[in-house]
């Protein structure tokens, strides 16, 4: 496909002969199957492994869903050369939907709220039953999956039609999408983090806890980007289109987004410790207690600590080995976090890791990265008729 921009070199359709989202596909069947073995073998861990990898991989393509709109919404066109790789995760949040389900059907397993007995003796669950029952939790993630399927589906398909057609008229619809689907993004994302991790430790409550998990899954996309724009380079993609200007820029909101992570984080936690509420403390009391001490000062120092002084110099954001390396650091102290979330209502005592954990990380990335190659392949690897992208291109040449 020929591009309409006179400043693009490259070919903007994926190479036909490469067939990665095949291998993902296996990748991720292997891994489901020892999954459902391991359901067989140990029920309650198998939920609690599943949640975390679930939560780990749902949460870029919700980070990918709000980057998108908010680019959308401000007319911005640094990240125009880069946005179809954030609009194909989102793209497949309408068919991610299924792999709810389990969840939906481990509910006994993993959330006390659902004991009808533990509640009935329990004046704090009892005032908690009109929103914390299983009904309504169903519906409610109908309700999520519905709004979050029909925006991603939606803007990529504009998106892409733009390409075909050369219809600038279709960036104010994709405008118009963008500023209530974020305020709608806002409440259902937040939503979404109380009802899968918050509600997990049901007496526990923190009002933070929906812009906590915004902040983390927020961090960790633009990691995701850069390793996915480095694989590409290397296999000859878009080698002339990104430049370094674009990369850099990528490395700067992640060092951004690594400071507003570092201070919801450290906020909620303040604001619990010195509130001082027993039912509030407790949660942070059990993620200090045993080995779990050791994964709460390593995300201190991993997640925050390092990538803040390897990206504080300009310099290092071009440096594609300084940006590599937290990029990997990143995405892995993700996972961890998540399982820290997570774990801690199943082993009380410590982290002991399982193998399903890796079982089930395996079986839902190789299907979500295959689902991303698949729809990837299909269109071309940049909104090449984006009435904005000359600008784009152009910031390499003057930076």
């Amino acid at each position: 496909m020929a591009s309409s921009s006179p400043n693009i070199t490259d070919s903007v359709q994926f190479p036909a002969n490469m067939d990665v989202a095949k291998t993902f596909y296996g990748a991720g069947i292997v891994g489901l199957i020892a999954s459902g073995v391991g359901f067989f073998l140990n029920k309650d861990q198998f939920f609690f492994s599943y949640l975390t990898s679930f939560t780990f991989f749902t949460s870029i393509a919700l980070a990918s869903l709000i980057m998108v709109m908010i680019h959308h919404v401000t007319k911005s066109s640094w990240g125009i050369v880069i946005r179809r790789i954030p609009e194909t995760f989102f793209s497949n949040i309408g068919i991610w939907a299924i792999f709810m389900i389990p969840i939906i059907l481990g509910m006994s397993s993993l959330f006390q709220w659902t004991d009808t007995e533990y509640v009935a003796n329990d004046p704090i669950m009892l005032g908690k039953v009109p929103y914390l029952n299983e009904p309504f939790f169903v519906i409610r993630q109908f309700i999520y999956f519905g709004i979050w399927g029909f925006l991603g589906f939606k803007l990529h398909k504009v998106s892409v039609e733009m390409d075909r057609t050369n219809d600038w008229g279709l960036t104010n619809l994709l405008r118009k999408l963008s500023a209530p689907g974020i305020l709608l993004f806002a409440l259902t994302v937040a939503f979404a983090s109380f009802d899968w991790l918050m509600s997990l430790d049901a007496h526990w409550f923190s009002t933070m806890f929906g812009v906590y998990f915004f902040a983390m899954s927020f961090q960790v996309l633009f990691p995701v980007i850069i390793l996915i724009v480095f694989w590409m380079q290397r296999n000859g993609m878009l080698k002339n289109t990104i430049g370094k200007a674009h990369i850099y820029d990528l490395g700067a909101w992640l060092f951004g987004f690594t400071v507003f992570y570092a201070y919801i984080a450290f906020s909620q936690f303040l604001l619990i410790y010195y509130a001082n509420i027993p039912e509030a403390t407790i949660w942070f009391y059990h993620r200090l207690e045993g080995n779990w001490a050791i994964i709460t000062y390593s995300l201190l120092i991993g997640r925050f600590i390092i990538p803040f002084i390897l990206l504080l110099n300009r310099e290092p954001k071009h440096n594609q080995k300084v940006l590599g390396f937290v990029s990997v650091l990143i995405i892995l102290m993700h996972l961890i976090e998540l399982h820290w979330i997570v774990m801690p209502v199943l082993n009380h005592a410590g982290m002991s890791l399982s193998w399903l954990d890796f079982a089930t990380l395996i079986g839902l990335g190789g299907i979500f990265m295959g689902l991303f190659f698949q729809q990837f392949k299909k269109h071309s690897m940049l909104p090449v008729n984006d009435p904005m992208l000359a600008e784009s291109l152009d910031k390499q040449y003057h930076h």
